[in-house]
């Protein structure tokens, strides 16, 4: 099967090399995204572009993928459920939630010259990066990408009632899978808290779990994979 990568802010297609490694020994197809403002060098890229470019991978599957969203990108691939709720197998959603239609995708940190710059660790500080090394976060911080801020300031927009219908798994790094349902019955979620189907995955990690746990959490993205 399918299975498409997206990562999160500053991440592109490459952070996933080590997860799509497992998954191909599994016998899946990993197809990492590398999205528009985020590694294709255009600092003028939209949140529909980026839309967009989750789409068009979705129209080349030759069957129905499982889209895969990690962090803010939880909400890219919930909206490929809006835009393609028939051509998808699932969605797994990796340490984040979907915001609702009006929400802006990620406006959660300072813009500079029109692009958001990676922050440093201190916001992160905590247990979303206790399981990185020194190394692990030299390297992430030096291959962070600047996201346009036209992709974090962008006003998500979702109008097709069948994602509903689309099966969802939650993926639990830094928090755990009783928190998570806690949230979404307490309707801090409230896209999830109408999703027909939702199931939650634990993974002892961190924020970044393809950097840290990489074959652990190919395994689970396999398993959802298979049950989809």
């Amino acid at each position: 099967m399918d299975i498409l990568l997206i990562g999160g802010l500053w991440l592109d297609g490459s952070v996933w090399d080590r997860v799509a490694s497992t998954l191909e020994s599994l016998g899946h197809r990993p197809v990492p995204l590398t999205l528009p403002g985020q590694g294709d060098g255009s600092a003028s890229a939209t949140l529909e572009d980026q839309v967009a470019a989750v789409l068009a991978a979705v129209d080349a599957a030759p069957g129905k993928p499982v889209v895969v969203g990690h962090s803010a990108a939880c909400t890219l691939a919930w909206l490929a459920a809006d835009r393609r709720p028939e051509r998808l197998a699932g969605v797994v959603l990796i340490g984040g939630f979907p915001f609702s239609d009006g929400h802006a995708y990620a406006d959660f940190f300072e813009v500079r010259d029109g692009v958001v710059p990676f922050p440093g660790w201190g916001p992160f500080e905590g247990p979303e990066i206790a399981d990185l090394d020194e190394g692990a976060r030299r390297r992430l911080a030096a291959a962070a990408i600047p996201v346009p801020a036209a992709v974090a300031q962008g006003v998500v927009r979702l109008a097709d009632e069948r994602r509903f219908d689309v099966p969802v798994v939650v993926v639990c790094p830094e928090f755990t899978p009783a928190q998570a349902r806690k949230w979404i019955d307490g309707g801090d979620v409230p896209e999830l808290a109408r999703a027909g189907r939702v199931d939650f995955a634990d993974i002892d990690a961190g924020h970044w779990p393809m950097v840290s746990r990489p074959e652990e959490l190919a395994r689970i993205l396999a398993a959802a994979a298979e049950a989809a």
